[in-house]
């Protein structure tokens, strides 16, 4: 079954296969299906998620979907007399977590992929848990006065999720 290229493949050092990519592996791949996947954007609590993560699917012997849910930055083009043009500016931080992450000695031994996708974060995470029927989704928690403003990702979450939601704190 052939649906043109594929997603990028390489090594890593401990010969843990891992992608890059914001399309999902390939349906075939049963690495991937009913895999874990966790959300994880650089902070503290999805480094503990994340490393929570990696533990159950070591246990588990699944791969390991990794979700980067990115800022999009509208910014407003004026052409002359034209109506304002709204355009999506690109955040670069998912190169960069992509680049530690595959540094990471931790990672070592689990097949793992690094999804990058816009927008909101709980709709994007469970939509890569759907694409991918992962068998658990793993996030930190949110603190702070936003998270109790707006009402918490975690939570959020996992009051919509249609699969397991694990929330390390």
């Amino acid at each position: 079954m052939s649906d043109g290229p594929g997603p990028m493949t390489g090594r890593t050092e401990g010969d843990g296969e891992h992608l890059v990519k914001d399309q999902p592996a390939r349906a075939c791949d049963p690495v991937f299906q009913h895999g874990v996947v966790v959300g994880f954007d650089g902070s503290l609590s999805s480094e503990r998620a994340l490393a929570y993560a990696v533990g159950m699917a070591r246990r588990s012997q699944c791969g390991l979907v990794i979700v980067h849910v990115a800022n999009r930055l509208p910014a407003t083009v004026w052409a002359g007399c034209e109506p304002p043009v709204f355009v999506d500016l690109p955040d670069h931080r998912t190169e960069i977590l992509g680049l530690e992450l595959a540094c990471a000695d931790f990672l070592a031994g689990v097949p793992w992929i690094l999804v990058e996708r816009g927008g909101d974060i709980c709709h994007e995470i469970e939509e890569v848990g759907r694409e991918y029927a992962a068998d658990a989704i793993v996030v930190g928690s949110t603190r702070g006065l936003l998270g109790k403003v707006f009402g918490s990702v975690s939570g959020r979450l996992a009051r919509r999720a249609n699969r397991p939601v694990i929330v390390i704190p």
